[in-house]
């Protein structure tokens, strides 16, 4: 039995290697939409390879984005091609082949004036007794390297090794804003828990709260209302772990393994508009 997780890790392209992965991208993306569209309009699966595709691509990328392309072209198949999907979110994935990570930089082939060259980029350095560290020693599976404003995330899907024959049972627990927690047993049941949408209200609406309380002047009650949001905050950890605990208990799970929280607030995948709850929430407390 193996479990297989992400990790992220924060990269440091220079200007020249981080336009050269913003163009690579964009055209990872056209490619699969160009291939889903022509197999959407034959009603069938693309028979073409790395040679039959003209993008500027390395041929691992353009196999990578073929596959993509054909699981996109499943999905709408499935659907009888009611809805056919279309990607607008850049991207640009290897496969476990064909990037290497020596812990302070990520090689992988990219395209440098027309020709492929394996580049090493610098990635954010991680501790030695960080569990990222200890997970990256792992199986490695597919890169997925993303932009989020200004900056570039790399996903390393990793394949870790469950404790079979021991009767243990493990369970993965990812953290975030729009779902608070979300479980994933080593036998693939999958649970979700909290409301990211009910916790960014209550933070706006104790942030309005303050913000008309302090055109008032009143400080005393600023300070109460901040004590109250915490309780608040505290009382939806103290559900949301319980609930965790529950569902582990009832899965016979002996074993959670939570991500990592260095750095989460620079990985974390968010919008704009939640940046602040970003940065109030505490993750760590959870």
């Amino acid at each position: 039995m193996s479990q297989t997780i992400t990790v992220k890790v924060k990269l440091l392209p220079t200007k020249e290697q981080a336009s050269i992965l913003r163009e690579m991208s964009q055209t990872y993306l056209s490619t699969i939409n160009t291939l889903v569209s022509e197999m959407v309009a034959e009603k069938k699966s693309t028979k073409k390879s790395s040679k039959d595709i003209s993008a500027s691509l390395p041929s691992a990328v353009k196999n990578q984005a073929i596959k993509d392309a054909k699981s996109v072209f499943k999905k709408a198949k499935k659907s009888k091609f009611t809805t056919v999907p279309v990607l607008k979110k850049p991207v640009c994935i290897w496969n476990n082949q064909n990037y290497s990570f020596d812990f302070t930089h990520i090689s992988m082939p990219i395209m440098i004036d027309g020709k492929v060259t394996k580049t090493p980029i610098r990635a954010l350095l991680v501790d030695k007794d960080n569990r990222n560290f200890a997970l990256l020693k792992h199986k490695l599976g597919t890169l997925r390297i993303t932009q989020k404003a200004n900056k570039w995330i790399a996903q390393i899907s990793v394949t870790i090794p469950t404790m079979e024959g021991t009767g243990v049972k493990v369970m993965g627990v990812d953290l975030g804003l729009k779902v608070p927690a979300v479980a994933v047993t080593d036998d693939e049941k999958v649970r979700f828990f909290g409301n990211g949408r009910q916790n960014k209200y209550m933070k706006r609406k104790f942030r309005s709260e303050r913000k008309a309380l302090g055109k008032k002047k009143k400080v005393n009650a600023i300070r109460s209302s901040k004590d109250k949001e915490q309780r608040w905050m505290k009382d939806q950890d103290h559900k949301v772990s319980r609930a965790i605990v529950n569902f582990a208990k009832d899965n016979k799970i002996s074993v959670i393994r939570l991500e990592q929280l260095a750095n989460i607030r620079q990985t974390a995948r968010t919008s704009r508009k939640n940046e602040k709850n970003l940065h109030t929430w505490s993750f760590y407390r959870l």
